[in-house]
């Protein structure tokens, strides 16, 4: 079955960094493409960044370019999200999830983690 682990969350300040995990266990992640997507309190769920299963595309939607970048290391199972330039209005819970096609609809996504949670203070 598979299972994913998301760390790296935390406290930061305006204008700061951090680098997100998602471990995968039960499967071989080059079989999926990987998302990140996020949720503030009292928000929608929204698709933070998204890397294709050959590693050879990536999506971002435009409040995200230039400060986020997802990447992966297959001989580690492991996503991660490099978040640059932090604002306040990145805080929420941050998640990864796989999906066996690309699509950037989370319904699509079959497996998720239990996010990690990040505060972005101003």
């Amino acid at each position: 079955q598979v299972h994913l682990v998301e760390s790296g969350g935390g406290l930061v300040q305006s204008g700061g960094s951090l680098i997100l995990s998602c471990v995968m266990s039960g499967d071989t992640l080059d079989y999926y493409s990987a998302g990140w997507f996020r949720q503030a309190p009292g928000k929608e769920r929204e698709l933070v960044s998204l890397i294709s299963s050959a590693n050879d595309g990536t999506y971002y939607p435009d409040s995200m370019k230039g400060r986020f970048i997802t990447f992966r290391d297959e001989a580690k199972n492991t996503i991660y999200l490099q978040m640059d330039g932090l604002k306040s209005e990145d805080s929420a819970v941050y998640y990864c999830a796989l999906s066996t096609g690309w699509s950037l609809w989370e319904s699509d996504f079959e497996f998720w983690g239990q996010g990690t949670s990040v505060t972005v203070s101003s």
